[in-house]
């Protein structure tokens, strides 16, 4: 009798444990996915205000100090945000959709930390600027658009 009543207890168990393990690994899938959905956010954010501050600098959209000022601080501060919380290591390209993360960011965590203290970096510098004149602008955004390609050519893969 006792076998009888052991085999349903342990096969609940394994039951429990197996339904157990697949959620988990839903929510953790659902967790990655949430970070590689916030962190285009970001990238669109930045893409969005380095638009603004590229436009002006290049005389397509007419030099407006409180508006440069406003995008630089937007830049500043989406450029800030807790990197650990998008940058989930094992949201890879070619491992997960939706991704153009390269390995390197994980493999080379010092240099992609380097990288992104250097937008940091040059939205300070930005910060510093926007509100003065267009030729302060200019050349801040040269150190700006450079530290974008330093990250982009390191750590992005290409268009799937």
């Amino acid at each position: 009798m006792k076998k009888l009543t052991i085999i349903p207890l342990i096969s609940a168990l394994v039951l429990t444990a197996a339904v157990g393990s697949a959620l988990g690994d839903g929510h953790a899938d659902k967790d990655m996915a949430a970070a590689i959905k916030a962190r285009k956010a970001q990238m669109t954010l930045i893409s969005h205000n380095m638009g603004i501050l590229g436009g002006m600098a290049k005389g397509q959209i007419e030099f407006d100090t409180a508006r440069a000022s406003a995008a630089a601080e937007s830049l500043a501060s989406v450029a800030r945000l807790d990197r650990s919380l998008l940058w989930v290591e094992g949201s890879i390209q070619g491992d997960v959709p939706d991704t153009r993360a390269k390995a390197e960011i994980w493999s080379d965590a010092a240099g992609f930390e380097k990288a992104a203290t250097g937008l940091e970096t040059a939205a300070d510098g930005l910060v510093a600027v926007a509100g003065q004149d267009l030729a302060a602008l200019q050349a801040a955004m040269k150190a700006a658009g450079e530290s974008c390609g330093v990250c982009h050519k390191a750590y992005r893969g290409p268009k799937n």
